[in-house]
């Protein structure tokens, strides 16, 4: 095929771009980013002329071989990457997405795994997948292993249809997801009140977990909560919908209302983000404080809020179908899988309906 490098000046006439065109149609041309000077006005800008034609074949070179590489298993020399984790950590950046950071943490899970910086692609074996899957599942808990696997499988077979890979490594192992042993706590209507009503340092970190508790919203999504999120009795969360690709609307419930006016009292003119909290584990530390001074004898972290707001629901014969939309899913699995309640709140109540039998009666 044949690549022409066509030039055009700059406004002030100072300057040539290039741009690389194999055809007419909107695909077929590429910016170079590369320029001339017109009037070298010294031998520096000289030098720079000189390089950047240079540079400006060597492009042309690259590109040719790309588009003759094209279904083909050639790679061109200068697309390979030698070091996987480069190849890794473009692809995090090109398709991660806001809310969604499974492949962002799939990465630093699996530079931890490998220990080191540099890691070819022909060390990417089927056994070492294996052994990134056993090594996510003894670090880590819940959907996380799952998660992280899967993204990783993501990344494996992007590289093998890019060439890297005669056959996908990681084709042929499924993710698994690693249960907690450990039931995870939440709150019950009188410990929300005990929270509100017992004393706490850090009032952002209160009036933000108070929210999240009457709303089911996330750390992420509380934390990172605008003044321009509010609009009238709504609050409009940063959970997208995937159906509809639109953000969750959550009406607030009048102690959200009126913690949303108290810091508007406070703060009159404030913009931007609503909470001025610190990271997650220093939220969560002051959490585990102010629970421990409400003499509320569980482990509560900011997830517990999320859990607790779809429990309590449930417990008020709120449908599971209503309970997944306000929490942003897009089916009531998750709602029964995860978010439920995993114990009766009163035993004694429960066992009282069974039959009732005289024991002595019976016995005669």
């Amino acid at each position: 095929m044949s690549i022409q490098i066509t030039g055009k000046l700059s406004r002030n006439k100072e300057k040539k771009w290039y741009t690389f065109e194999w055809g007419k149609a909107a695909d077929q041309r590429r910016a170079a980013g590369v320029f001339t000077y017109t009037t070298p006005k010294d031998i520096t800008q000289k030098n720079h002329n000189r390089e950047a034609k240079a540079l400006l074949e060597t492009k042309r070179s690259q590109l040719i071989l790309e588009q003759q590489s094209i279904g083909s298993a050639y790679i061109p020399q200068h697309r390979f990457k030698s070091n996987f984790f480069d190849f890794y950590s473009e692809f995090v950046n090109n398709n991660k997405r806001d809310g969604n950071r499974h492949l962002e943490c799939s990465l630093t899970q699996f530079r931890k795994f490998i220990g080191k910086d540099r890691l070819s692609p022909m060390d990417i074996t089927e056994n070492l997948c294996k052994r990134f899957r056993t090594y996510l599942l003894d670090t880590l808990t819940g959907k996380s292993p799952s998660d992280y696997f899967g993204a990783f499988k993501r990344v494996a077979r992007s590289a093998t249809k890019e060439g890297y890979f005669r056959i996908n490594p990681a084709e042929d192992i499924r993710s698994r997801t690693n249960p907690s042993k450990r039931l995870k706590e939440f709150l019950e209507a009188d410990e929300y009140m005990k929270l509100i009503n017992t004393p706490i340092i850090n009032k952002n970190v209160r009036d933000a977990y108070i929210v999240s508790c009457f709303t089911g919203m996330r750390w992420c999504d509380v934390e990172a909560l605008e003044w321009k999120d509010i609009a009238g009795d709504v609050v409009v969360t940063r959970i997208i919908q995937r159906k509809t690709g639109k953000p969750v609307e959550i009406t607030m419930h009048p102690v959200v209302k009126m913690i949303f006016e108290n810091r508007r009292k406070q703060f009159p003119y404030a913009t931007g983000r609503i909470f001025d909290l610190p990271t997650a584990n220093g939220a969560n530390q002051s959490l585990g404080k102010w629970v421990k001074r409400a003499k509320i004898n569980k482990y509560i972290t900011w997830h517990s809020a999320r859990l607790s707001f779809s429990i309590l629901l449930q417990d008020a014969h709120v449908d599971t179908a209503t309970v997944a939309l306000l929490l942003g899913h897009t089916s009531s699995r998750f709602v029964n899988e995860t978010y439920k309640r995993h114990r009766p709140k009163d035993q004694s109540e429960h066992l009282a309906k069974l039959p009732k039998v005289d024991w002595q009666v019976s016995l005669n």
